[in-house]
């Protein structure tokens, strides 16, 4: 039998996905550490608020610390994207077959004339006889 190599296989160890809980863990990992970004931001900017007096250094900080949560749960719940799959696209091939040019339409009447011209002895009705009985079953009681 002949396959070809594109038919739906075994899916190899290789092309298998990441498990469930593999990938959960993954996110989770980098949920935490991009909250735990959020601290360090935080804390220099009271630093360079506090001790070097330096205001707008202090604001930046707390303005990129501000939007890391809402950043760290877009990419907690973004999964990672399918693989690639080829699409099933019709392509011809040599195995496909070539047209018949003198194809022709046969009817079901046609072959029946055939067979009827090809069968030597008449045929006999198929409608019962008004004595004929059916046969008995073995069943009796």
């Amino acid at each position: 039998m002949n396959r070809r190599h594109d038919d739906d296989g075994p899916i190899l160890i290789t092309q298998a996905q990441v498990s469930y809980d593999e990938e959960f863990a993954a996110r989770k990992k980098r949920y935490s550490l991009i909250m735990a970004c959020r601290i360090p931001c935080l804390i220099l900017a009271g630093v360079f608020g506090i001790y070097f007096q330096w205001p707008l250094v202090a604001v930046a900080f707390i303005v990129l610390s501000v939007p890391l949560p809402w950043v760290a749960v877009l990419i907690a719940n973004d999964r990672p994207p399918k693989k690639a799959e080829k699409a099933n696209r019709y392509r011809k091939s040599h195995r496909a077959l070539d047209s018949v040019p003198d194809a022709q339409i046969i009817e079901a009447a046609e072959v029946l004339d055939r067979r009827d011209q090809r069968t030597e002895w008449p045929r006999q009705s198929q409608q019962d006889e008004p004595a004929h009985e059916p046969p008995r079953t073995g069943t009796g009681g």
